[in-house]
């Protein structure tokens, strides 16, 4: 099973009118990368623990950092983690033992 990444830094950045979701673990180069490439608008924040992307989106949705276009792209990308965190799930159905044994008894006579 894969092991999920963990990052310490969270936020959103705005480049050429899009807002994105950014994760990194060192604050101050991540903030000095995305200024040199032209993004504007970025707001990222030290987590308190190492997360997921996953938990780093929710805390950032729970610490209401985001407004805006922000919200919008951070709400967007916890639908987008939460639907593959499902896809792993698997739903199993189990029938009573008795249930198997009655149809066992019943195909034997």
């Amino acid at each position: 099973m894969k092991q999920e990444n963990v990052f310490t830094v969270a936020g959103t950045s705005n480049f050429k009118g899009e807002v994105k979701v950014r994760f990194a673990n060192d604050l101050v180069s991540r903030i000095k990368a995305l200024h040199r490439s032209g993004h504007q608008d970025v707001n990222l924040i030290e987590l308190p623990k190492p997360m997921t992307k996953l938990e780093a989106l929710q805390y950032l949705q729970a610490q209401g950092v985001t407004q805006g276009d922000a919200g919008y792209a951070v709400a967007a990308k916890v639908a987008e983690k939460s639907k593959i965190a499902k896809k792993g799930e698997v739903k199993v159905k189990a029938t009573s033992v008795k249930a198997v044994a009655k149809a066992g008894q019943a195909q034997a006579v």
